[in-house]
């Protein structure tokens, strides 16, 4: 059978792999599995999919519709997968993109008497005696969670936030099936692909676990609580850590307006320009100072208080900046405001994988040719999300990677700056980037970040000179002793030695069905041992034999589809 199922060989995951490769079947993504030689798992999808009355109706749909409605059809863990390809330019053409972008989170709401047996199971004691009101109907049902509005015993409200029950399980099956059909993608695909695709499942795999355990998105809010405390224009709920735990989190309730609901905004006195540079400031100040963005910031996360304080909720998905890339990061607009290829092809390079050669010479005329597209355009004249899409498929045509986190940057800015254009029809992001990156560039090169980044280097160089000499003498060890070995890992031949399998299986059989012919002829000839209508029966015995495995190769050959 195939080598994936050797993973879980429950009857739960076997069952949720025939579910899951016949809704790709039934989607028309079918071509694609028969690419990965699950051919069993193909036909019986295919047998399911006879039965699914939409099967015209869906191959009428362009691809990315199709898509995008067989991750809804998955469930929760595949929708999270699509979000999070969504934010991947550098993978997906910007017409998944765009339609990945509509994925709908919103389901059906657990019944509260499995909500109630949870938080009882969790904290340890009947929600009546932890709140002194806890709504029946949650404000919000998502496919991971729900919330719920409840007062505390001394009557301070609060939402509490609460994991479906036994939503674990299914991802982690998914999980298990999404990463065994990646190691089959990878094997079956271009060796030199700019991403691979069990980095992705895997790097998915880490962050859908973090959105599962509510701790961490506890522990990420007191963070951001910490870096706006000196900034009285932005906000975050506020954890009661007593009433929390992985699949239960309790913060103060927010009271305020979506700040999408420009009409309710007015009427209730504020000031939408200034709400949209405020905003801004809140976004920049947490990537370029702090390293920790909210990367999921559409307009139902953030709420716009009475006093015009902004309150960002809902930190399951986060990105880091660390160092490095801030440095990346201000180098880039650093060279874009210099026009300075030569420092954009370095930071571009810095970090890329050096599997596939680049003509450097073509990538600083593409990059002048970017530069001159936008240099002094007025800032209200560009499009930031054009702007931004256009680098990263320059980017992609010179085969450079740059990190995940980064793809999750570029995504969370289109949506601020969308939001500040709805708030604000004159706005653009590029003219708040611009002094808060000058800053940064000064900082760059004032003697305190100088110092800081020589005493790194002395450092890193002295660990070199420390740890040198012992590797260097086990080297030696290693070829004097024969010891020395080089690894070497082949990919993208698995399909080929599947393949030669098959043929020389085939050609085995055919071996002896002939023997088997040619011995019962001669049995025949001699007509010798026992008869069977006149004839020997052994002779005969050999050629029903012959006739069955000849039958059962020419059917094998036929379902293949490759006579």
């Amino acid at each position: 059978m195939l080598p994936l199922i050797n993973l879980n060989r429950n009857l739960r995951s076997l069952n949720r792999y025939r579910e899951i490769l016949g809704v790709l079947v039934s989607h028309g993504f079918g071509h694609v599995l028969d690419e990965l030689n699950l051919d069993y798992y193909i036909e019986l999808g295919r047998r399911l999919v006879k039965r699914d009355p939409r099967k015209q109706e869906l191959e009428k749909l362009p691809p990315q519709v199709r898509l995008r409605m067989a991750l809804e059809e998955l469930g929760p863990t595949f929708i999270k997968l699509g979000q999070i390809l969504s934010a991947r330019p550098d993978i997906l053409p910007a017409s998944y993109i765009t339609e990945l972008n509509k994925l709908q989170n919103d389901v059906s709401p657990v019944d509260i008497a499995s909500i109630e047996t949870l938080i009882h199971n969790e904290l340890g004691a009947p929600v009546a005696t932890v709140f002194g009101h806890f709504s029946r109907h949650p404000v919000a049902a998502a496919s991971i969670a729900q919330v719920h509005h409840a007062n505390l015993l001394d009557g301070t409200p609060v939402a509490v936030k609460v994991r479906r029950p036994d939503i674990e399980r299914l991802i982690e099956t998914d999980l298990d099936i999404l990463e065994s059909l990646s190691t089959l993608l990878e094997n079956h695909t271009d060796s030199e692909q700019l991403f691979s695709p069990r980095e992705i499942i895997r790097e998915f795999r880490r962050t859908i676990y973090r959105e599962l355990d509510f701790t961490k998105e506890g522990h990420t809010l007191e963070r951001f609580r910490d870096n706006f405390s000196d900034n009285p224009a932005a906000s975050v709920p506020q954890v009661h850590w007593q009433l929390t735990t992985d699949a239960v989190l309790t913060m103060s309730y927010i009271d305020g307006i979506k700040i999408s609901d420009t009409a309710s905004l007015k009427k209730a006195g504020h000031d939408l320009k200034q709400l949209a540079h405020t905003g801004a400031n809140a976004f920049l100040d947490q990537v370029l100072r702090y390293g920790l963005f909210h990367a999921d910031p559409h307009p139902g996360n953030i709420f716009v208080l009475p006093d015009s304080t902004l309150c960002f909720i809902d930190l399951g998905m986060v990105g880091h900046v660390d160092d490095v890339l801030r440095q990346q990061l201000v180098s880039l607009l650093l060279g874009i405001f210099k026009r300075d290829t030569d420092l954009l092809v370095s930071v571009m390079l810095s970090e890329r994988d050096r599997s596939k050669e680049i003509n450097i010479s073509r990538l600083k005329r593409d990059l002048s040719e970017f530069i001159d597209d936008y240099y002094q355009v007025p800032l209200e004249h560009i499009n930031f999300f054009k702007l931004i899409t256009e680098f990263i498929d320059l980017m992609r045509r010179h085969h450079i990677k740059f990190p995940a986190d980064l793809m999750l940057l570029a995504k969370a800015m289109v949506t601020i700056e969308g939001i500040g254009r709805q708030l604000d029809p004159g706005f653009n992001l590029i003219e708040h980037i611009k002094p808060t990156a000058a800053e940064l560039m000064q900082n760059r090169f004032s003697a305190s970040h100088i110092s800081k980044e020589t005493s790194q280097v002395v450092r890193s160089y002295l660990d070199i000179i420390k740890t040198l000499p012992q590797e260097l003498k086990e080297l030696l060890l290693r070829f004097n002793s024969n010891n020395f070995k080089i690894d070497l890992e082949h990919r993208g031949l698995e399909k080929l030695i599947t393949d030669l399998d098959k043929a020389s299986n085939r050609l085995s059989f055919s071996f002896i069905i002939g023997s088997l012919i040619i011995g019962s002829s001669l049995i025949i000839q001699t007509d010798s041992g026992p008869h069977l209508f006149g004839f020997p029966a052994l002779g005969l015995l050999g050629y029903g034999f012959a006739a069955a495995l000849g039958l059962w190769l020419a059917l094998g050959i036929l379902r293949s589809g490759r006579l």
